[in-house]
Parts: structure tokens; C-alpha cells; sequence
């Protein structure tokens, strides 16, 4: 560890001494300080520059301005430091602009900067809507500049941010282009579904002049440190036995490659932030990185950190993560890492196997690690010429349905069903028979059809592979896997946990059943399982939450489906996996509430919380052996001028008292639980849960069923409210304990400790 620090320090002081000259100081001058309190006594003295914020240029599509470069600037806010909130103040002439700091927000729609909506932004000057496409045809014939609009620099007085300084755009624009990685990328495909690729042709255009001479410098002096360390060892900096002999020359040697292994991850975290699609962040005041989330995500205005500032993007500050890491390094035996292909391995024989494969739909890894690889390779080619031959990581082999790699989607599944399979069969043969094979599975059910129910290609064609290898799904054990500061929320494709199946072999011996056996059988296991995953199993334990709860229940439904050679049809055909799916996913849907929850339910699923006719509300309260009447009379419906609707929660009175109502559905009791869980947290929930515990379970149950349904809609806010509920289950039902025992502690002291 102290090795790979001193010689990461070198490479960064090297790196200073060859091209710290393009990241100059700023001067304050008295006119910089004039009416600026946050510069007050620092005139006349040089602050280090943490980042330069850019942004991109497009001439304006309107004739009379034609000769402008228009800034894409996607909100001009730069710092929302409560009470110190920071802007870009546009100072605009007849046909020229410019930019300054303002500590007051500018104009209205100053959070939107120069972008007019989601798929346009406006010419500055004349106001004329610039499309996407427009911006695009000009950024692939090779017109798409770049504008300064502030400096962030550090001061005494702390952060500090000054308006543009010409002759640093110039420095900036004087960077010599030393290499360039010219493998070719997809440009920004994480970020449109469109293809635009923004003038993106190589992985090199996503850097500007100065970032490739910073991490070319770098590259190349983290490959130089090989040899270095290797002198340095053969020359009695480090004691080798045997000192002189071809031994030890290759010892010295070996050496000299571990460092500037190290040195090359130093590299590629510096590339992470030197990019220019490295955001700025104004609730953090300082930059992102280039993988905010696993994509290549376009950056209209980005932010160009200094390397040598001790900020994020600092070869030291990368460094010291190398070097922690080391130092974590719990074992002194020595790894061994194999690499090879999952469906003709042999290196697994009666081993204790669990992995987390590829999803069906998952990330092309191999399109965005190249990011990585060419500056990996410009370290590192000579120092494992074997590992660093190919100019690109291979792509073709990778196990996901990418179809821009296949002729068609079609084609791709099959690529990967077929893949698949033979993997989780080699897998299956290879597994230890004492202990079971366990599978990481994190992705979530998300093709809804109103008649067939929920399915989803990825788990109906994982789900074919395992079962077609031989593998019977004895169990799901939800684990929490999930980072909470994700960049990911509700309608995205996330899970809170992963879901793990547990695999044995299906046996030689498995009979076949028919699909009226199955349902019998699917509904004895599924209310057990859906009871044990709601309530946890102990106290260790916690419940599944509502956004894992459909994936989880994967596992005892298919542990029925599975364990059978087949499930036959009514007409002698096996039953499919995705008919499988939505059978099992169909049971979240049953109601098993009383009438006027049941109304609630079907009324929310059609309408949500807004009005519909009265005369459907009556046919379907009937149908449910209930009244519009009784309902408003229950509290949870509204009804007036021939419309019907839900009562929102925050619409439910304050004062509830559940010892009073008379006519209190299960529907009623969750959404005064919500308004209060809102309003004052889980002992205000607590409160009232404990009112009415005799309704605790098909309260939770409803929560679950609401998220689910929520979730399926698309209606963001109400499934959040649900999951937090559930979520919080535990310490709402600890709350309602503790109500009891402050009143039999007042009691006890009415009446002196006695009864």
C-alpha cells in the first residue's frame, strides 16, 4: 500500500509538471469583488480552480441569428445551498449574450435554463425552438461548440463561483491532443430512445482536448511506473533474496506490474470524472461522474474538473480509495481469478455454486466497460500484452438480449434462452448434491395485460432455462441487495431487494399433474408463503416489502410448477411458463376483504381518486352487496351531483375515534393509518392501529394490494405512500404496544402499583 501511494504521488506530480500549465489559477481583482461579500479580503490573491462549467453550443436555426452559438443549458441554477443559492445571470445584447453570477434567481423559468421542454431547447436570443434533432444533425457534421459560463473555485471563505474568464477558455482551447482512443462507441444510447448519437463516434469524443491530455499523461506514466518499481527493487529499494539472479529480476518485474496495476485503477476513477458528460451537481456543489447510472447519459452543460485541486477527480483522491482498499484486504492467502464461459466451464466440479447471472433485458456491459478498457489498455498494454491484445472487450458472447447485436429481438431472446439454458444446466451438473444452488435474480415483472395478468419476458425466459436444465425451485429467499441512494425510484425498473431461487435437481422420477391439480395445489402454498413474506418470519426478519413482493412469490408458485415434469393443459399440451407466471401472479390480485373494501378496490382500480357516474358506482356496489349510500355512511366515498369518488386520506377526518365507527371497512382504517403515518409518524399510526387490531392483518394486506395496483398504474406518489406504510409495519405495530403499556403504567400509578 505504501508503495502504490508513493508511486501514485509521482505519477500525479509528474503529471503537474507536464501539464499543470492548462489548469491555471484564478486572480481575484477588485472588480471581481466589488458588491461580492463571499470574495471580501481576498483581492489580489490566486484561488485554485475546482471545475469549469461549460456548456454546448449549437448555431441558432433562426436566419437572423444564424451567427450565434445558442448555449444548451439545462438549468442555470449552479448552487441551492439554502440561503446562498447560486445562478448564471444570461446578460443578452442585439445579437450576443453573456454570462455572470447572481445570488438572486433571474428569471422564471430560470431551473429549465435555455431548455424550452422535454425535446427542445430555445435560441437564446430570438426565442426560436431548437429540436433535438436539429442539435443532433449539427453535432455529427461536426458544429457543436462549447461556451464558458462560470468558474468554481476554493477559497478561505469556502466555495466561491466567478463569472467566465476569456483567457481561461483559451488556455483550455490551447490543450494539445496528444491520443485519442478511437474505438468506436454507441454514443449516448443510455440516455434516448431515439439513436441520436450527438457527434459521439469514438470513445475519444467523449473527452475534451484537455481531459485526453490529462489521462493520456496519466495512462502512460501508470504503465512508465512498472519499470520504475522494477529498478527501484533490483537496485536494493525493497530486500529480495537471492538478489541478481533471473529470480529475482522476475520477482522485481512481477512487482513492477502490481503497482502499475494499481495505478492503472487510479486512471480509469480519474476518467470517471474527467469526461464532458460529467455533470455538476448544485444540492452537492461539486461534480458527478460520467456513470451516474449504467448508461452513457448525454450532458448538455458539463462540468471539466481540475486534476490537481484535491477535489473529486484528483489522481490523490482516486489513490487513496486504491490504497484503502489494500489495506482492507482481510486475508493473506493469495486469489485466484479464472475466466471462462459459463456453458462449456469445467472448472466448478462438485463446488457450493452461487451466482448472480445476466438479466434477460440487462445492460450491455461490454458497450460501456470499453469506456474503461481503452484507458486500461493505454496503461497496461505493455505491461500484460496478453491481457491488453484486442483493441475493444469482446461483445458477441455476452449473455443478454441486445439486439442491435442479432437481426432482429427475436433472434436475440433465442440467443439468450438458448445461453441460458446451457449455462444453468452446466451449473446444475456441476453442483455439490449436499447443498443447494442458489440464483441472484433482481428484475422486476413489468408487462401487464387486464385479462392474462402479470408476466415479463425476462423472468418467463430465465425461468425456462432454469426448468429446462433440470432444476426444480425449492424456495425464494428475498435479501436485501440494494443501495437506498440509487439513482432509481417507483416506475423505474428496480428492485429493493434481489431475489434469490433456491435450485436442487428436479428428480428422474418427477410425474406430471393436471392444471386443475396445479391451481389446488398453487392456492395451499401461495396464502403460507404470502403470510410468512408479510408478516417475516421472526424477529430477525423483516416482511417483504410491497415493490418486491410480486417477485418474491415467484418462488413458492414456481416451486409447484417446477417440481412437476409437467403441468398439462385440458388438451394434453404442457403448461407454459409465462401461463405459470400469471396464474401465480393473479393470487396478489384475489380480494379477500369485506364488501364495502372490495367496492373501494375495484372503484380505485377504475378511477383512482377521481369522480365517476353515479350509476356505475351503484351497478357495482350492488355487485358487491353493498350501497353508494352505506359507503358515504362509512366515510370513505363522496356523493353529489350524480358523481361518485374515492375520499382521499388527507380528506379523512383528524379525530377519528375507531371505538365510535360503526360501519368501519378495512378500507377506511388503512387510509386513516396513512393520514396519520403522514402526519405524525409511526407512533401516531401506532395510535390508531391499535384501535382497531382486530383488522392489523387485512389492513397490511390491503397496503400490499394497493402498492401493486398503484404500481401498475403508474401512479408514483399513492404507491409510495403504501410502501412506506408497510415498510415501517414493524415499528407502527411496536408504537400500538407502547400505547398500551403508557395507559396500564397510568393506571398502575392511579391506584398506587395495584391492578
Amino acid at each position: 500500500a505504501d508503495d502504490v501511494r508513493y508511486y501514485g504521488k509521482w505519477m500525479r506530480d509528474e503529471a503537474e509538471k507536464r501539464i499543470g500549465h492548462l489548469y491555471p489559477k484564478v486572480k481575484v481583482t477588485a472588480e471581481m469583488a466589488a458588491e461580492r461579500p463571499d470574495l471580501k479580503g481576498l483581492v489580489g490573491q490566486e484561488l485554485t480552480v475546482i471545475a469549469w462549467l461549460w456548456a454546448r453550443t449549437v448555431k441558432s436555426p433562426n436566419p437572423a441569428f444564424s451567427h450565434v452559438d445558442v448555449p444548451l443549458v439545462s438549468s442555470y441554477l449552479i448552487s441551492s445551498s439554502p440561503g446562498a443559492e447560486v445562478w448564471l445571470q444570461p446578460i443578452l445584447g442585439q445579437d450576443s449574450y453573456s454570462f455572470s453570477i447572481a445570488f438572486a434567481k433571474p428569471c422564471p423559468d430560470a431551473e429549465d435554463g435555455t431548455r424550452a421542454s422535454r425535446g427542445t431547447f430555445r435560441c437564446l436570443l430570438s426565442g426560436t425552438p431548437i429540436p433535438y434533432t436539429f442539435v443532433d444533425d449539427e453535432a455529427n457534421a461536426g458544429r457543436l461548440g462549447t461556451r464558458l459560463m462560470a468558474i468554481v473555485a476554493d477559497s478561505p471563505n469556502g466555495r466561491v463561483y466567478l463569472s467566465p474568464d476569456p483567457d481561461h477558455a483559451a488556455i483550455a482551447a490551447s490543450a494539445d491532443q496528444i491520443w485519442a482512443p478511437d474505438t468506436p462507441c454507441r454514443g449516448t444510447w443510455g440516455s434516448n430512445a431515439q439513436g441520436r448519437r450527438y457527434g459521439f463516434r469514438t470513445f475519444g469524443d467523449y473527452f475534451t482536448h484537455r481531459q485526453l491530455a490529462l489521462l493520456t499523461t496519466l495512462a502512460d506514466l501508470a504503465g512508465a511506473a512498472a519499470e520504475s518499481a522494477r529498478t527501484d527493487v533490483l537496485e536494493g529499494a525493497w530486500p529480495i533474496s537471492k538478489s541478481g539472479t533471473e529470480e529475482s529480476r522476475q520477482a522485481a518485474g512481477e512487482y513492477g506490474a502490481a503497482i502499475s496495476l494499481f495505478l492503472a485503477f487510479v486512471v480509469d476513477k480519474v476518467a470517471d470524472y474527467n469526461s464532458s458528460l460529467v455533470a455538476w451537481s448544485p444540492t452537492r456543489d461539486q461534480v458527478k461522474t460520467t456513470f451516474a447510472r449504467q448508461a452513457i447519459s448525454m450532458a448538455w452543460d458539463f462540468a471539466e474538473v481540475n486534476p490537481f485541486a484535491m477535489a473529486a477527480g484528483d489522481p490523490l483522491v482516486s489513490l487513496a480509495g486504491v490504497v484503502r482498499s489494500i489495506h482492507a484486504d482481510p486475508s493473506a492467502r493469495p486469489g485466484h481469478v479464472v475466466q471462462a464461459d459459463a456453458q462449456t466451464q469445467t472448472v466448478l466440479e462438485t463446488s457450493f455454486i452461487s451466482t448472480d447471472p445476466p438479466y434477460y433485458g440487462n445492460v450491455a456491459y461490454s458497450d460501456l466497460s470499453d469506456f474503461f478498457y481503452v484507458w486500461l489498455r493505454r496503461s497496461l498494454r505493455f505491461v500484460f500484452p496478453s491481457l491488453f491484445a484486442g483493441i475493444a472487450v469482446p461483445k458477441s458472447e455476452e449473455l443478454v438480449t441486445t439486439p442491435h447485436r442479432h437481426r432482429s429481438k427475436r433472434d436475440a431472446e433465442e440467443f439468450f434462452l438458448s445461453g441460458m439454458t446451457a449455462a444453468i444446466r452446466r451449473l446444475a451438473v456441476q453442483a455439490h448434491p449436499s447443498a443447494p444452488l442458489t440464483i441472484y435474480y433482481a428484475f422486476k415483472q413489468s408487462e401487464t395485460d387486464e385479462v392474462a395478468g402479470t408476466s415479463s419476458s425476462g423472468w418467463e425466459t430465465f425461468l425456462d432455462a432454469i426448468i429446462s436444465a433440470g432444476l426444480s425451485i425449492t424456495g425464494t429467499w428475498p435479501m436485501r441487495t440494494e443501495r437506498g441512494a440509487r439513482s432509481v425510484g417507483i416506475g423505474t425498473n428496480a428492485l429493493a431487494s434481489s431475489i434469490i431461487l433456491v435450485c436442487r435437481r428436479r428428480p428422474d422420477t418427477a410425474t406430471t399433474i393436471s392444471r386443475r391439480e396445479f391451481l389446488r395445489e398453487l392456492n395451499t402454498a401461495l396464502p403460507l408463503a404470502l403470510d410468512l413474506m408479510t408478516k417475516g418470519a421472526d424477529a430477525d426478519r423483516s416482511p417483504v416489502a410491497p415493490v418486491d413482493l410480486s417477485q418474491a412469490i415467484i418462488g413458492p408458485g414456481m416451486a409447484v410448477f417446477s417440481k412437476y415434469a409437467a403441468v398439462l393443459e385440458a388438451d394434453g399440451t404442457p403448461m407454459t411458463v409465462k401461463t405459470a407466471l400469471q396464474l401465480i401472479n393473479r393470487f396478489l390480485a384475489e380480494d379477500d376483504f369485506d364488501r364495502d373494501t372490495q367496492f373501494c378496490l375495484h372503484w380505485f382500480d377504475q378511477y383512482g381518486w377521481n369522480a365517476g357516474a353515479y350509476g356505475e358506482a351503484d351497478v357495482l356496489a350492488r355487485a358487491k352487496a353493498t350501497s353508494v349510500g352505506g359507503l358515504v355512511e362509512a366515510g370513505v366515498v363522496d356523493s353529489g351531483a350524480g358523481k361518485v369518488r374515492l375520499l382521499r386520506p388527507a380528506e379523512y377526518p383528524a379525530d377519528w375515534d375507531p371505538s365510535t365507527d360503526k360501519r368501519l371497512p378495512v378500507w377506511e382504517a388503512l387510509h386513516h393509518l396513512v393520514r396519520a403515518f403522514k402526519a405524525g409518524g409511526e407512533s401516531e399510526a401506532g395510535r390508531l392501529l391499535k384501535g382497531v387490531e382486530q383488522k392489523t392483518e387485512a389492513i397490511r394486506q390491503l397496503a400490499y394490494r394497493l402498492y401493486t395496483l398503484c404500481e401498475r398504474r403508474g401512479w408514483a406518489e399513492d404507491a409510495r405512500a403504501y410502501n412506506e406504510l408497510v415498510s415501517s409495519w414493524a415499528s407502527v405495530e411496536t408504537a400500538a404496544t407502547a400505547v398500551v403499556e403508557t395507559v396500564r403504567a397510568k393506571v398502575q400509578s392511579l391506584f398506587g402499583g395495584q391492578g
